[in-house]
């Protein structure tokens, strides 16, 4: 199949590994833009761009995915399905509409419960004793599309934040 991916962070590299891994062809990248970091503000790029990069898929780093331009774009690339984690950008309806099989989210949360931003956190700080992924159509609303599927995974009463991201990274991609 021939997937577009989005995403920027580690979760989403490590899905990126998975989708390639599975022999699917991913026929481009879109990530955020590499940001400063660290004291002397070295401009970095994010995970996903440097594991695209590795494995010679074209990146792209709009500042935008509202204009004419990034959608002809994606049109020209032909994906059949997108794929987005953690991107950090709402997809607009003009680009939700170009793939024949759809456009779908990993989201870090067992759906319908923790929408949104910092899923993960919420789960900690509310004392969740099962969390997991969740991967559903995507929709104009956030979050809102049908949920394909779930994976579960417990949290432990000593477990931290790191190490809690570091399982739901490898869950999420096992689940793509």
């Amino acid at each position: 199949m021939n997937i577009l991916f989005m995403g920027t962070p580690d979760i989403a590299a490590a899905a990126l590994e998975a989708i390639l891994d599975a022999g699917h062809t991913v026929c481009g990248v879109y990530t955020r833009a590499d940001k400063p970091v660290g004291r002397k503000q070295v401009l970095t790029a994010p995970p996903v761009k440097r594991t695209a990069m590795a494995h010679g898929i074209p990146v792209f780093q709009p500042g935008t995915l509202r204009d004419a331009a990034q959608a002809e774009n994606i049109r020209a690339l032909a994906p059949e399905l997108i794929v987005v984690v953690a991107y950090g950008r709402i997809l607009p309806p003009e680009v939700l509409a170009i793939p024949q099989y759809g456009c779908i989210n990993l989201h870090v949360s067992l759906l319908p419960r923790y929408r949104g931003a910092a899923p993960v956190q919420w789960a900690v700080i509310n004392g969740e004793k099962t969390t997991g992924v969740s991967i559903m159509y995507m929709a104009e609303e956030l979050d809102a599309g049908d949920v394909i599927l779930t994976a579960k995974t417990p949290i432990a009463p000593e477990e931290d934040l790191p190490s809690l991201w570091d399982r739901l990274a490898k869950v999420g991609a096992e689940a793509l």
